[in-house]
């Protein structure tokens, strides 16, 4: 680890050392006077993985060793989880009505720094910014990852210096010359406006789908806001401080070929008074069994963290999309996030396992909607004759039977848990549908979903532009297997492929009364049903062939 990392990542030190200069305006504790989305953050503090006093799961702790965490005070309530890695189940359990609206803590929350830097400009050298008192700071940027392959650049320097931005890192003063060292840089123009919205709900030949595939996506499009529905339209618009769910969608890598399906995650927070929306916390899912290439670890992340940190950000490697529901009170948001953070203690006490086909970032962060009520209408799976012929196809063709095992769970899981673009556009299609703005199949409310119907106040999409940088451009994710089929080589040894390492769990960190996750079998369900009919079907073959031949003799 280099010693600029090393400082991020010790950096609750920094703010206790001495100063030998006055400290720029704008530079502050990461949580004071702030929010870390729907909780004050004077309700936390900062530590790292190495927390021997921290209250939450031993095994959370574990994956950010070296990491600056947002911890709870030891007065505060922290969420806890029920032994089983059931989340739909588990979530309903806890609450049974959809409705809990006082939540707990989460056990963590991924701050990657110990500071922020507001209301600053990065100079077009690079090299410094000029806060708003007119001083200068020397600008450093936390090292590249070895194993990402892009970072920032010549055109990252020039994007963010056209504008005012916000930055997380550690301010020091070592030898009389102070620097900052930048972990994420956020645009503040980036802001949700309700002042400057013009409604614009779908026209008749529009989708979701649409909307995410325009302009190839618009990994180069600037960023935008557009209303797609309001409750009282014509009055004022007093949103700020209001609570929202956010539903992002981040789209397709333009240089991994197993990267086309995107990313999904649910965000909480409140809606700032001039439209910010940085200090929201996403909900970030991703396999803690191997290392990423670009350092995520799933967590709970403010949102500056999870679209522009400079390694892991998803803005330095795809265009995103997000469908935010304006909320009049926080309760359906709070029992999202209630829930959310207890999924977390069993994912990190591996509970249950990531799977990419059946417990994917959509999978997961869907299913806690499921447990509190929420019924998004479901589109069934790609193909259960497809993925019979594909399993024996792959499986002959790799000579392997969980090669062809994998393509076997991507065609039969539920489209809508397992493709992030048809998760995002089913959840957009049953809000406007909940809200009235369009119509749909009518069904029976559950009590949140009722919160829902009742509680929106706005629906709105957010166009997120990919941040420049040495990386190639993105574009939008893809809907369906036959148009990931389409953009992919035809023959998988041509495929662009980003190699991660094994991440294995620590036996000595397992639950005794929680056994490892049982391996699925190589060979379906329905495959080996067929093949035990064809195996009995040729055993009756050859009795009867054997009863009509004559006797010898």
């Amino acid at each position: 680890m280099s010693k600029t990392r090393c400082l991020l990542g010790a950096g609750v030190l920094l703010m206790s050392a001495g100063a030998q200069a006055a400290e720029p305006a704008g530079l502050k504790s990461a949580l004071a006077a702030e929010r870390l989305g729907l909780l004050p953050a004077m309700q936390f503090r900062l530590s790292n993985g190495n927390c021997p006093d921290c209250v939450t799961v031993k095994q959370g702790l574990w994956y950010f060793q070296n990491e600056v965490l947002a911890v709870p005070l030891p007065s505060q309530p922290v969420s806890s989880f029920k032994r089983g890695g059931d989340i739909v189940r588990g979530t309903r359990e806890w609450a049974p009505e959809g409705t809990r609206d006082q939540l707990a803590l989460p056990g963590l929350v991924w701050l990657g720094a110990p500071q922020i830097f507001d209301d600053v400009r990065i100079l077009p050298d690079g090299a410094h910014v000029r806060s708003s008192d007119d001083a200068l700071t020397s600008l450093a940027l936390t090292p590249k990852i070895a194993s990402n392959l892009s970072y920032w650049d010549a055109k990252t320097t020039a994007f963010f210096a056209q504008r005012e931005v916000r930055m997380r890192g550690a301010y020091s003063d070592a030898d009389g010359k102070p620097a900052f060292v930048a972990r994420t840089v956020w645009p503040k123009d980036f802001a949700i406006d309700p002042g400057t919205m013009r409604a614009q709900p779908l026209a008749k030949d529009e989708s979701f789908a649409t909307y995410v595939r325009a302009e190839g996506g618009g990994a180069s499009s600037p960023f935008s806001t557009r209303l797609l529905w309001e409750r009282k339209p014509g009055q004022a618009r007093q949103w700020q401080e209001k609570p929202v769910i956010g539903v992002m969608l981040n789209g397709a890598q333009g240089d991994d070929d197993e990267a086309y399906g995107g990313h999904f995650a649910v965000a909480t927070g409140h809606l700032g008074r001039e439209g910010e929306w940085s200090d929201w916390i996403v909900n970030n899912f991703y396999n803690l069994d191997s290392v990423s290439e670009k350092g995520i670890i799933a967590a709970p992340v403010p949102m500056d963290n999870y679209l522009m940190d400079l390694n892991s950000g998803q803005q330095y490697y795809r265009p995103s999309y997000m469908l935010v529901a304006v909320l009049s009170n926080p309760r359906t948001a709070a029992a999202y996030q209630g829930g959310v953070q207890r999924v977390f203690n069993h994912f990190y006490r591996h509970d249950f396992t990531y799977q990419h086909a059946k417990a994917n970032c959509a999978g997961i962060s869907l299913d806690v909607f499921k447990g509190l009520g929420w019924n998004i209408p479901q589109r069934g799976p790609t193909s259960n004759l497809k993925a019979l012929g594909a399993y024996a196809y792959l499986s002959a063709k790799d000579m392997s039977l969980a090669s062809g095992r994998k393509i076997y769970d991507y065609l039969t899981e539920e489209q809508v848990r397992l493709y992030p673009a048809v998760a995002f556009e089913a959840a957009g299609n049953d809000l406007l549908q909940l809200v009235g703005a369009t119509k749909g199949k009518t069904r029976k409310l559950t009590a949140y979903e009722k919160q829902l119907q009742g509680d929106i106040e706005a629906l709105l999409l957010v166009r997120i532009p990919q941040i420049p940088s040495s990386r190639v451009m993105g574009s939008n994710p893809v809907f369906s297997f036959n148009e990931y089929m389409k953009r992919t080589p035809p023959n998988q040894a041509d495929w662009k492929i980003v190699p991660v390492g094994a991440r294995p769990f620590p036996e000595a960190l397992r639950d005794a009364n929680t056994p490892p996750p049982k391996a699925s079998s190589p060979v379906p369900l329905p495959v080996a049903g067929i093949a035990f009919a064809g195996v009995l079907g040729i055993g009756a073959l050859v009795r009867r062939r054997r009863k009509a031949r004559p006797d010898a003799g």
